[in-house]
């Protein structure tokens, strides 16, 4: 049969536009079909408040999965920055405000900082020997993140045995436990294992999930993207265009049905078919298509972006260029943490809510326009086990965003109501979304921001891997030629473009 395509893509978020410019590249005649009326998915940026120049990344905030190596072969014009701190973290001790400080390369000033918040220097020396090890961790591992997928055993042979124990075999609570006495840096260490993801950091869901944070390029560091992640989905649309990929907007498909040498692609506007479908949507969304039972994912976020007319004070007194310049930490002390879990199983957010907080325009003031003169700034509030399912009665995200706001009230040393920007309604500029929002807005099911659990980074020791969508990990079982190419891929979690460019992959070596 002629088919109207060689590859139709489902989906035109960043990983959706990576597969269809390598493919368009590597000579095939691509159409990419997108729900929405653009492209870009949750990595578009946009003026989230009227009337004010900003343009802010609504959903997606920050970098670290997509490879230097691969953004180099798409020719991307995009800088990434790293930020100036890596971390800062309030509390309180002894009625006292004080805090956490961890720099980007850390040095005298963390180490006094430890000292400072412990009363000794053991804590310091349980971090820094924790990390060394979590770097040779990373740089183990990053490199699996490109290629075909590799056996666990082979890369277990590359990790020192007691590293690869500790943050594979056993629960990652149990290995902090064992690491650092105090409950404020077991906390700051944990929540890499819980970002979109609501488990008890008991559970191996939270190994998976820390793993992804610590493993990106090597090195795990999440870096700013210049312009906002707009600027990341700017650069790949103008890419797929220049490739000769077919770009069609506010086009949902509704079905999807394989027959042999080709997948009949159905939308509104009728059929059409391609010898390969790449769905850059959630595994849960491609069973839909392919008119089976789908289990949908449930999300755990919940992100607010706020514009401010200056940054805040604190009250350990600490330069808010400074505490905001990294992650701010707020209430995710490991207790916090793990109370908050156990709250959200029982039907309750949290009050305060564990969240963190950083501010672009520290690192990047492009994002503010003209407002960068004014001294304005934005800031990024993403809070923990928020699951869905708490999100479904009224009023529960105006609930859910009071928490987080008093988890950073908390330790404002002024109301942060008296630091917003109001916009030309005269409405103070601080939004919020659920999960609920990210799947009525991006049709993310779940609102998952990974799109499902995340997976191992690897094939399993027993796993086939006879055809080219096993050995990359973008299989959908029971088909041939409909090939995952989102965040649900093996290693796709996170903005990466990893879904996408393992999915190009998969079709070229079929093809080869």
């Amino acid at each position: 049969m002629r088919c109207d395509d060689d590859v139709v893509v489902v989906g035109g978020g960043h990983n959706g536009l990576v597969a269809s410019i390598l493919l368009a590249r590597a000579g095939l005649s691509v159409r990419l079909l997108e729900r929405a009326e653009h492209v870009g998915g949750a990595s578009v940026g946009k003026r989230v408040f009227p009337g004010l120049p900003a343009r802010l990344s609504k959903y997606s905030y920050l970098v670290s999965l997509f490879p230097d190596a691969l953004a180099a072969e798409l020719g991307l014009s995009l800088e990434l920055r790293s930020r100036a701190v890596s971390s800062y973290t309030p509390t309180v001790r002894d009625g006292r405000p004080t805090g956490l400080l961890v720099e980007r390369e850390p040095g005298a000033a963390t180490e006094a900082s430890f000292a400072e918040l412990t009363g000794s220097g053991e804590a310091w020396r349980a971090w820094t020997s924790f990390y060394d090890r979590v770097s040779a961790f990373g740089s183990a591992l990053g490199p699996a993140l490109l290629g075909p997928l590799r056996r666990r055993c082979e890369l277990r042979a590359e990790v020192d045995p007691s590293t690869w124990d500790d943050l594979v075999e056993r629960p990652l609570g149990e290995v902090l436990e064992r690491e650092f006495a105090d409950d404020l840096v077991r906390g700051v260490v944990a929540t890499d294992g819980l970002i979109g993801t609501n488990a008890s950091l008991h559970d191996s869901a939270a190994n998976r999930c820390f793993a992804y944070h610590v493993i990106g390029n090597g090195t795990g560091e999440w870096r700013v993207p210049v312009g906002g992640m707009g600027a990341l989905a700017d650069a790949l649309e103008l890419a797929a265009v220049e490739a000769g990929v077919k770009v069609i907007t506010s086009t949902p498909v509704s079905a999807l049905h394989e027959h042999g040498d080709h997948v009949e692609v159905v939308t509104e506007a009728g059929a059409s078919s391609a010898r390969w479908a790449l769905c850059a949507v959630a595994p849960s969304t491609v069973d839909e298509l392919l008119g089976r039972a789908a289990e949908k994912p449930e999300g755990s976020q919940l992100k607010v972006n706020m514009l401010l007319e200056r940054l805040p004070r604190l009250r350990s007194g600490v330069d808010p260029g400074v505490a905001f310049a990294g992650t701010l930490h707020l209430e995710e002390g490991y207790a916090d943490l793990e109370q908050a879990y156990r709250l959200a199983q029982e039907g309750t957010v949290a009050d305060p809510l564990p969240c963190e907080v950083y501010c672009h325009s520290l690192t990047d003031s492009s994002v503010l326009g003209e407002l960068a003169e004014r001294g304005y700034h934005t800031l990024t509030l993403f809070g923990l086990h928020a699951p869905a399912r708490l999100f479904t009665v009224d009023g529960a995200r105006e609930r859910a965003t009071d928490a987080a706001v008093a988890a950073l009230q908390k330790h404002l040393a002024e109301p942060l109501e008296d630091c917003l920007a109001v916009d030309a309604d005269g409405v103070p500029c601080l939004a919020a979304e659920s999960p609920l929002d990210l799947e009525r807005d991006l049709g993310m099911p779940g609102g998952h921001i990974f799109h499902g659990d995340l997976d191992w980074p690897w094939l399993s020791d027993d796993e086939p891997a006879e055809t080219p969508a096993q050995r990359w990990g973008v299989e959908v079982s029971g088909a041939s030629r409909v090939l995952l190419a989102g965040a649900g891929t093996r290693r796709g979690g996170g903005v990466s473009g990893l879904g996408g460019w393992h999915a190009s992959q998969a079709v070229l070596e079929a093809q080869a």
